[in-house]
């Protein structure tokens, strides 16, 4: 029997935006039971509509022994989707991974996608992945959320796709729809002149929300996510006794929705992303809430390790969680098969003649002077296999400010002084390591003593007293020259690349005014 008066009446449903009316509808349902707790959100066979059942993929955790519940019916005219984020398959040429959530149970949801936004013409069924939260502490009520993705394959490259979300009721393609439709490019069938932006540490806020609409600016063809997503886990030590709000997670994604709707966001996993009710490893909230290239060492248990290739750029991303010495929760917990996995595919890239840079991602810091210092793990896990394969750059976050090292060889070595605007050549002079963890969670400092300097505000040559974490979780103080640019504010990475005969990676670092805060050149064989 259908549940009647569930909806937005329609007037007001013409008034409110997406997260508004998610919102509104939470509020409506406070006082229902719209999933039973333990029960998991599937396919119903032969309806499409979200039921109740047994076992989950994802909380893993939760009791066996809870009963099951039919789900609230609802009128599907004003449910209406939110948070849509795009992310590369493990080919970016011809592969898509579109995602997003509502907040109530719907029938048949898919996705629409065609070559003009009046010809929607393919329509492919979504996956649903249910996540339960359990009430955590008193304060924090139990929250069922439903997250919906579709895979595309097959795509053109080079092209622009228009795509539209939807379900029994809601069809993005008709007329009054279309308002919520977005678009995307895959990557080039050959290497050709394209930006992405980088940061880690985002959070929800107003300093966030105003980074994403800097990195719009940018047209970037894709955006790389160092970790420290949401921060729903605002105590990030990776321990059940953290406290976790997945709620957090509902605002995050309406307001990341802007850019990731049409910039495919690729995410990888920092301290505060363990969200270790969710097994297996506190990751099953990730593996819910996006879908990544699936090529890692293990795309369950590790679902933020995969690689991908764009244009003539080489990216991967990897879990430090796993060779951590400062946060050691998920430390060894893929046995060693990452930094294998890591080695292999280095060497891949490296010797594809199409490929001209390695760009490496990974949350925290091989190279910082900030409030963490640097992570002696993950230097002696992978620095032997980034100076093999001659990476060209490294982003982390995790310390939440920007700060550039000289170019380095070795461990700490400085192969080559890198002022602002300088060149550097990987080749001989080694790898540039970034933390570009401003990107919207509160700041932090440099040690006592030691002032800011970037483009406009150059001091000299300096050294800082800083540290690094050991094996036994000690602090070991450590005196360097490697930190040449620092800059305590809100900022995103920007990087340029050129193809053909003399590639290039213009690497630049905007601050939250518009105002560029450095800028180098990586050129292999020519700086």
């Amino acid at each position: 029997m259908d549940t009647p008066d569930v909806g937005i009446p329609e007037r007001l449903a013409r008034q409110m935006s997406m997260p508004e009316q998610h919102a509104y509808l939470r509020r409506k349902f406070a006082r229902r039971t719209v999933l039973a707790s333990g029960a998991t959100a599937a396919v119903a066979g032969g309806t499409g509509f979200l039921a109740g059942g047994s076992g989950a993929a994802y909380g893993g955790q939760r009791p066996a022994a809870a009963p099951a519940r039919s789900a609230v019916r609802v009128d599907g005219s004003v449910v209406a989707p939110f948070g849509r984020h795009l992310a590369f398959g493990a080919d970016p040429r011809t592969q898509m991974r579109v995602s997003w959530q509502v907040p109530l149970p719907v029938r048949a949801p898919f996705l629409r996608v065609g070559l003009k936004p009046w010809e929607l013409s393919r329509k492919i069924p979504a996956e649903v992945r249910a996540l339960h939260t359990p009430a955590l502490s008193a304060k924090l009520p139990a929250v069922e959320q439903l997250y919906l993705h579709a895979a595309l394959d097959g795509l053109r490259p080079g092209t622009t796709y228009y795509y539209g979300v939807g379900h029994e009721g809601f069809d993005p393609a008709a007329p009054e729809r279309l308002a919520t439709l977005g678009s995307f490019r895959t990557a080039p069938a050959r290497p050709e002149r394209f930006v992405f932006t980088a940061f880690g540490d985002q959070g929800v806020g107003y300093d966030a929300l105003a980074n994403d609409q800097l990195i719009l600016g940018q047209n970037p063809s894709f955006h790389l996510h160092a970790g420290d997503l949401c921060y729903a886990d605002s105590s990030g030590k990776g321990k059940e006794s953290d406290t976790y709000d997945a709620r957090v997670w509902d605002t995050f994604l309406a307001q990341t929705e802007s850019v990731a709707k049409s910039v495919p966001w690729m995410v990888t996993t920092g301290n505060h992303d363990m969200e270790a009710w969710y097994s297996p490893e506190g990751y099953g909230g990730q593996s819910a809430r996006w879908s990544l290239p699936e090529n890692g060492p293990d795309a369950k248990k590790a679902p933020g390790v995969y690689s991908f290739v764009y244009g003539n750029v080489g990216v991967i991303a990897l879990d430090a969680n796993d060779v951590s010495y400062e946060i050691p929760a998920n430390r060894g917990y893929l046995d060693g098969r990452q930094t294998g996995w890591l080695d292999e595919r280095l060497g891949e890239l490296r010797a594809r003649e199409d490929i001209d840079f390695l760009v490496v991602f990974f949350h925290h810091c091989m190279y910082s002077t900030s409030t963490h210092g640097s992570d002696g793990g993950v230097r002696a896990a992978w620095l032997p296999l980034f100076q093999r394969h001659q990476v060209d750059l490294v982003v982390n976050g995790h310390n939440h400010v920007y700060e550039r090292t000289d170019a380095l060889r070795g461990e700490g070595e400085i192969g080559r002084r890198l002022p602002v605007g300088g060149t550097t050549d990987p080749t001989r002079d080694g790898i540039v390591h970034v933390t570009a963890g401003g990107a919207g969670k509160d700041l932090y400092g440099f040690p006592a003593g030691v002032e800011d300097s970037y483009e406009g505000r150059v001091r000299d040559r300096e050294s800082v007293l800083t540290f690094h974490w050991t094996k036994a979780r000690l602090p070991d103080p450590d005196r360097v020259e490697w930190s040449r640019v620092r800059y305590t504010g809100f900022s995103f990475l920007a990087v340029e690349v050129e193809a053909g005969a003399a590639p290039r990676m213009k690497v630049s670092a905007l601050a939250a005014s518009g105002e560029r805060i450095d800028h180098f050149e990586i050129a292999r064989g020519r700086g």
